[in-house]
């Protein structure tokens, strides 16, 4: 009895550890304070002088700006570049968005300047596309936007 309680134990234990494949297809997410160091690690290298918010974004107002400020529910229109930490570009252009569509990194910076500022914001993955890779960008990136606010509505 004691041989299949064993036996039975055993087998309980591996299927509640969850022995799949599935487990070891999903990709790791950095944790919090190796996405720090990154950032950091890129501020310092690049002579930045930013300035850590609660959510654990970093940011550096370039200019205030001086007209309205935008919310969530703001309609904004951006000239920005953004690149990964070795400083090669992902993406520009100018766009008009809502900015409760866009990724939370943006969600939490923009508001912190007024329209016609300017900000570069450090953003970590999870406030932005998270572990996974994302339409070229690949999973665990911190990614760096210099964000240039044209309009608010």
């Amino acid at each position: 009895m004691r041989l299949i309680n064993l036996a039975f134990s055993m087998v309980l234990a591996l299927a509640l550890t969850g022995c799949s494949n599935k487990d070891k297809n999903e990709p790791r997410c950095t944790t919090a304070a190796e996405d720090d160091a990154t950032m950091q690690k890129y501020i310092n290298d690049n002579g930045i002088s930013a300035t850590k918010h609660a959510s654990g974004i970093y940011y550096q107002i370039i200019e205030p700006g001086t007209g309205a400020t935008p919310t969530i529910n703001s309609t904004v229109k951006a000239n920005y570049t953004g690149k990964f930490t070795n400083n090669s570009s992902f993406d520009s252009g100018v766009a008009s968005f809502p900015l409760g569509g866009v990724i939370v990194g943006w969600q939490i910076g923009i508001p912190l300047i007024k329209q016609g500022g300017k900000i570069k914001l450090i953003i970590p993955p999870y406030l932005a596309y998270g572990c996974s890779d994302y339409r070229g960008i690949p999973g665990n990136s911190v990614l760096v936007f210099d964000v240039e606010l044209q309009e608010v509505q």
